[in-house]
């Protein structure tokens, strides 16, 4: 009997110092250097890859692997890393061991996982008689900024049965997600000299009731909408300019608003809620507002269902790896699993690492985790795409 592969703890640890040395950060990305590292890394297993350039430097990439009849199975997670920023105690880029962790720009968000699945899909090419199905690696640009990439992927509506989704979750399963809206409202005042307040109207004191609305809509409303692994939906205020001189009162003044949805919820009936608050805040204080734009985010909310067999064989997957407490949870953030939900696919997100150290200086991956990753992505798989 030939047994399986074994996992290459040296060989992942070089992978990820690769894919940390390739700067891919997030403005603006240019994940072309890392696409380019994966093909050269997959295309000798066998797979077929294509790489999507869909703007300069901005890139997906898919392999895929046909290995007889069965299901379609994905793996997906980013290619880009926020900026590195200041107050790190090593170069950001160069990958660094240390206490039984891996330091380095995108040791858990993303690269971590992105290595981890490298490693995944060379034991499943190396073992094809334990799995039958087409095997996918679907790695995308820019999840940091608007999930451009995942976006433009899912819109083709490429076919797949089951996704996993690699973030940092300390190796349990999540199985939904919250989504979010983004728009800048402007409220329109009337300019005039600061010393005759009479005669303007002032947007920023106008803006100030507006704030009070979206206080009292949220305490009375959107908080209330819930869901059992993601919590509370939310609508706060996080960015606020008015004003374009000392002594002249504001003609206008800028809200962002940020609205947090949780799977169930509708994003169009969401965008109507608010146009419906900006026309509330008309009735009651004359208050005149409009929604410039909605800006870029990651997306909407997801979830599949805890009963579904990509779930269970993952939770089952983390416990036979030593995963006590594998799950499923809810991210309070957003994802791309929305996208390859919206293809049909199910799915969910597990990786090495925390989001408590994502995008600070110091990131890292703690070395077991990130290696024990592996062995659960490569089970999920056989389990999903069974002979």
């Amino acid at each position: 009997m030939v047994s399986a592969p074994a996992l290459d703890a040296a060989r992942m640890t070089r992978a990820l110092a690769d894919l940390v040395a390739i700067r891919s950060e997030n403005p603006v990305g240019r994940e072309i250097e890392v696409a380019h590292y994966i093909r050269d890394m997959l295309a000798p297993l066998g797979f077929e890859v294509s790489l999507d350039e869909y703007k300069p430097g901005r890139v997906n990439v898919e392999a895929r692997l046909v290995n007889g009849p069965g299901p379609v199975f994905a793996f997906n997670t980013h290619m880009d890393v926020v900026p590195a920023g200041d107050g790190w105690s090593s170069d950001p880029f160069v990958l660094r061991a240390a206490d039984g962790k891996l330091f380095g720009r995108g040791a858990c968000d993303c690269k971590g996982p992105l290595a981890a699945m490298l490693e995944a899909v060379r034991l499943l090419a190396a073992d094809r008689a334990s799995w039958s199905g087409t095997l996918l690696a679907v790695f995308v640009a820019d999840e940091e900024v608007a999930s451009e990439g995942a976006k433009l992927y899912a819109s083709r509506k490429p076919t797949i049965d089951f996704a996993v989704v690699g973030e940092p979750t300390s190796n349990t399963v999540y199985s939904a997600h919250k989504g979010s809206l983004r728009p800048l409202v402007r409220v329109l005042g009337v300019p005039a000299h600061s010393g005759s307040p009479h005669l303007g109207e002032n947007a920023v004191l106008r803006a100030g009731q507006l704030l009070a609305l979206v206080a009292e809509s949220h305490e009375s409303d959107v908080r209330h909408r819930t869901h059992p692994l993601v919590g509370g939906a939310s609508l706060t205020v996080t960015r606020i300019h008015g004003g374009h001189a000392d002594n002249v009162l504001p003609g206008a003044c800028d809200l962002l608003l940020d609205r947090r949805l949780v799977p169930g919820e509708d994003e169009a009936a969401v965008k109507a809620d608010i146009a419906a608050l900006l026309t509330e805040a008309h009735r009651r204080f004359g208050l005149r507002a409009e929604i410039l734009e909605w800006k870029p985010t990651t997306g909407g909310a997801t979830e599949t269902a805890p009963d579904r067999p990509i779930v269970q064989a993952s939770l089952a997957a983390c416990r036979a790896h030593g995963i006590s407490e594998a799950g499923p949870f809810g991210f309070q953030g957003a994802c791309d699993l929305v996208h390859f939900r919206s293809t049909g696919a199910e799915g969910v997100v597990i990786g090495p690492g925390s989001l408590s150290v994502a995008h600070k200086a110091d990131e890292f991956v703690p070395v077991d985790e990130f290696e024990l990753s592996a062995l659960i992505y490569r089970d999920i798989a056989q389990r999903m795409l069974s002979a």
